[in-house]
């Protein structure tokens, strides 16, 4: 297994409810396939430039390890996801 971090940044707007259910979601489609290391929540942040005229979003970071097939099913998930502003997976193995 490789060691990974994604950093996703969701709507600032969305309910705390909603907001754990999709913190809960990302973190069920790692836990499948692989281990979770650490999940730090950032909290709202301003946004380093306007995406869509938002300019905050709800940072969260998570560091974990998988298997070279997670990280494009995460994405994947990203991508179709309405609430997740901008989001990166990077494999910190690679140098």
């Amino acid at each position: 297994m490789r060691k990974y971090e994604t950093l996703y940044v969701l709507r600032p707007d969305l309910e705390e409810e909603k907001r754990n259910e999709l913190i809960e979601k990302f973190k069920t489609i790692i836990e499948k396939d692989g281990e979770i290391e650490e999940v730090n929540e950032w909290g709202t942040k301003k946004l380093a430039y306007e995406i869509d005229k938002i300019k905050e979003g709800y940072y969260v970071l998570v560091n974990f390890k998988a298997n070279t097939d997670l990280p494009k099913e995460l994405e994947r998930n990203f991508r179709i996801s309405d609430d997740v502003i901008r989001y990166i997976v990077v494999n910190l193995e690679e140098k």
